[in-house]
């Protein structure tokens, strides 16, 4: 029977010994540590495999830290929020201002300033509800305080109330910050069960170089809702 062994050319693998790794560890990519025997082919063309990194793992103190910081971050957002919450609605309170009577008031929480004021001469107004109404406009310097701010009252109460019964609720002097003036306020009845009674206030500030008229329309005239036209009227600055 022949011999069934292939015979390899003489020289063919001579220079290439059979390739028998040891199982006890794998080497790293530098050639010149590894026994040559030890490594296949392939690897004295691109190196010898090297063993897979193992994950970092962060040390408990890192973790401990991180944790640390995520929830004092939570903290402090959270107590920014409760912050703000609480912040009084007057000190986030927003603002009429009337660039042309060069004057600002203050408008508490509900009120909203008119981007188009409702009454023809007047060049800003703002208001709260549907029942609430604050108006301001430039004027002449007058020789008359209290006599100008009657004649005011009068031709505003004819345009706005149209009542069946008006009468005068308030006339004096008044001085708000740099302004000295007078005021007078009204209060409208009606004879039908429709319409309830209304409240008219109508304020003339005069300082140097500066007049302005404030008017502030309520109804129904309720007590509270008239001291809180009253407070937006006089914080006028």
């Amino acid at each position: 029977m022949e011999d069934d062994r292939r015979v390899w050319p003489p020289g063919s693998h001579d220079s290439d010994p059979p390739w028998n790794p040891e199982l006890r560890r794998t080497a790293e990519r530098s050639l010149p540590d590894s026994p040559p025997d030890s490594l296949p082919p392939s690897a004295r063309l691109y190196g010898a495999p090297a063993a897979p990194r193992r994950p970092r793992r962060w040390p408990r103190r890192a973790g401990a830290l991180l944790a640390m910081i995520v929830a004092g971050g939570l903290v402090a957002g959270l107590a920014t929020v409760v912050l703000r919450l609480a912040v009084p609605e007057q000190a986030r309170t927003a603002m009429l201002i009337d660039a042309t009577a060069a004057v600002e008031i203050p408008l508490p929480e509900g009120w909203r300033q008119d981007p188009v004021p409702p009454v023809t001469g007047f060049t800003s107004a703002a208001r709260h509800g549907l029942d609430t109404l604050v108006m301001a406009r430039p004027s002449g310097a007058p020789s008359d305080a209290a006599k100008a701010t009657a004649q005011a009252a009068e031709l505003y109460s004819r345009l706005l109330l149209h009542g069946d019964r008006v009468s005068v609720v308030e006339d004096r002097p008044i001085t708000i910050g740099p302004y000295g003036g007078h005021t007078r306020s009204l209060r409208a009845e009606y004879k039908d069960v429709v319409n309830r009674p209304a409240y008219l206030r109508v304020m003339l500030l005069t300082k140097p170089g500066r007049t302005v008229v404030v008017v502030g329309l309520l109804q129904p005239d309720e007590t509270t809702s008239r001291q809180a036209l009253d407070a937006v009227m006089t914080s006028v600055r």
